[in-house]
């Protein structure tokens, strides 16, 4: 018979870090490698929502999370090539967190993940 270990944890934190958290756990189950620029730019962007490029530059920017607007911009095509940002279909202008990551970035979150982890059988 296998015994599961429970770790039950309580964390009380900003709405920033729960979303980069939400982030986090879905880059991390799906193999997508990203830095802490880039974390912060999908962290601001899920916050944001919807937002149009030169705006959301001019953000990323000002909280000094990129140097200058064109390093933002390149973040953000990097970041969609990844399919972490999406465009409006619409209006090209426009972009916002793929919606698969299911970021909730609104009023007071309570993150509740149930993961089993189990050793691989060889």
């Amino acid at each position: 018979m296998t015994q599961v270990k429970k770790v039950d944890q309580k964390v009380k934190t900003t709405l920033q870090n729960t979303v980069k958290y939400q982030i986090l756990t879905y880059c991390f189950f799906n193999d997508i490698h990203i830095n802490d620029s880039d974390l912060s730019l999908l962290a601001e962007l899920a916050i944001c929502d919807n937002v149009e490029v030169p705006k959301f530059c001019k953000i990323l920017t000002d909280k000094n999370i990129f140097k200058s607007l064109q390093s933002a911009r390149n973040a953000i095509t990097k970041a969609q090539k990844r399919a972490l940002v999406d465009k409006e279909n619409s209006n090209k202008k426009r972009i916002f967190l793929n919606k698969e990551i299911n970021v909730q970035s609104e009023g007071i979150v309570l993150l509740d993940f149930k993961i089993l982890g189990q050793a691989d059988e060889s």
